[in-house]
């Protein structure tokens, strides 16, 4: 399978906090569409620390896959490109004791011959979405998405839950070892989009505000602008997100079916 992108679209921004602890890989202002994988972090530790958790785990594991990636990522590269994440902040600690505490969630996403290999740590969300329906979303490492499938909480009660914000998952260190839940997404097919984001951008849109939004006539900077417009001045965190839009799908065979099938209907 090949798949093309199209041009990625992402921002990260402090919202309603004084600084901002989300970190994004790459940069928009250096993404391209030949760009295969993607990260986007949520800090936590408070000022300095949590933006120090998310920049060393972005900056980390993105090294790892570009040292030692040979072919498709693995649950068991993952694992140890965690692993690698974790011996940075052990170093990082040891030099600063202050930033101990400092933790990271992490969601991430590798476009791969196979398909799409989704991973997370935490309550940062990926999505795949076709023609504004959710197809998948990661699922929440937190303590209210815990209490909702114990059935002591309804997902209208969870959003406004005092313990809302905390994680049972996240980077933190070899101490606290932790693995993510990784996804291989086979399903892809042209005009599909993945999105990325940490809980900020949650604060303002629900799944049934968000969804309509990526719709398939509509392209992801103007998707990206109107996600902004809905968290600028509303959210009280920070918000980041990556828009990665599906260009083409090739099978070993041509383009695939779904694609095919719009090209012969104009015949």
């Amino acid at each position: 399978m090949n798949i093309t992108i199209g041009k990625p679209c992402a921002i990260s921004e402090k919202g309603g906090r004084l600084n901002n602890e989300d970190s994004i890989y790459p940069q928009p202002e250096t993404v391209a569409a030949h760009q295969r994988l993607f990260i986007v972090c949520d800090g936590v530790g408070g000022a300095d620390k949590g933006e120090v958790a998310s920049s060393m785990a972005c900056e980390s594991i993105q090294s790892y896959f570009s040292t030692f990636l040979e072919g498709e990522p693995t649950k068991e590269f993952i694992r140890k490109a965690v692993q690698y994440a974790e011996a940075r902040f052990d170093d990082y600690i040891e030099r600063h004791p202050d930033a101990k505490g400092m933790a990271t969630t992490l969601t991430l996403v590798y476009i791969g011959e196979s398909g799409v290999t989704l991973a997370h740590i935490g309550d940062s969300r990926i999505y795949h979405l076709r023609d504004g329906v959710i197809l998948h979303q990661t699922e929440d490492h937190s303590l209210v998405n815990s209490l909702i499938k114990l059935g002591k909480i309804t997902p209208a009660e969870a959003a406004t839950h005092p313990q809302k914000n905390i994680i049972l998952k996240a980077i933190l260190g070899k101490e606290r070892p932790v693995e993510a839940e990784v996804t291989l997404l086979r399903d892809i097919q042209a005009g599909d989009v993945l999105f990325m984001c940490t809980d900020g951008v949650l604060e303002t849109l629900t799944n049934e505000t968000l969804a309509p939004l990526f719709t398939a006539d509509r392209p992801a900077d103007v998707i990206k602008d109107r996600l902004v417009e809905c968290c600028n001045g509303r959210t009280r965190d920070n918000f980041s997100f990556y828009i990665i839009p599906i260009h083409q799908v090739y099978d070993h065979g041509g383009i695939k079916q779904n694609i095919l099938s719009l090209f012969y209907s104009f015949i």
